[in-house]
């Protein structure tokens, strides 16, 4: 099947040096870091370019993402991808925990749980993930987080997360 110029679309997409983004963030306390990602002050991962998603309110072990899912995320059955969802879900738990950990400390995720509610399409519009930690100890936090559509408050998915902490 061959297809026509009113059929395909184009997206150009710019990130900044993720590893110079990562060396920066290094120097700060997980929620400083996530301050200065929010006030611009460091550029997005490429991952929040690619999924067009990013932070917009945090606090100590609680953090809110917006999205904007599109045509370009969907899969071949004509919605959404759920790896969409799990993407948006799985930054926000870590970010979540992320708020919590001081200078020098890091994570990573050792599991995601993902239930799918409903579907997401172009049509869907922005979307709000909510997270926030369930637990921190010193070597293991859980978190826990809700992705719903921004106009009707509807759940699409939720996430849960067991996290390693490292370096405290």
């Amino acid at each position: 099947m061959s297809e026509t110029a009113s059929t395909t679309r184009t997206r150009t997409l710019e990130w900044s040096d993720p590893v110079a983004t990562a060396a920066a963030g290094a120097e700060l306390a997980g929620i400083d870091y996530m301050r200065a990602l929010i006030a611009g002050e460091l550029p997005p991962p490429p991952i929040a370019i690619t999924m067009n998603m990013g932070p917009i309110e945090l606090e100590g072990g609680r953090v809110v993402f917006a999205g904007v899912p599109g045509e370009e995320h969907y899969n071949p059955i004509g919605v959404v991808h759920g790896g969409y969802a799990a993407t948006i879900l799985d930054s926000v738990l870590g970010c979540a925990v992320h708020t919590t950990l001081p200078l020098g400390v890091g994570y990573t995720s050792l599991g995601l749980e993902v239930k799918y509610v409903r579907p997401i399409t172009r049509d869907t519009g922005r979307v709000l993930c909510e997270g926030e930690v369930l637990y921190r100890g010193r070597k293991q936090a859980t978190a826990e987080a809700r992705l719903t559509s921004e106009d009707s408050g509807k759940l699409l998915a939720s996430g849960t997360s067991t996290l390693m902490i490292f370096g405290a």
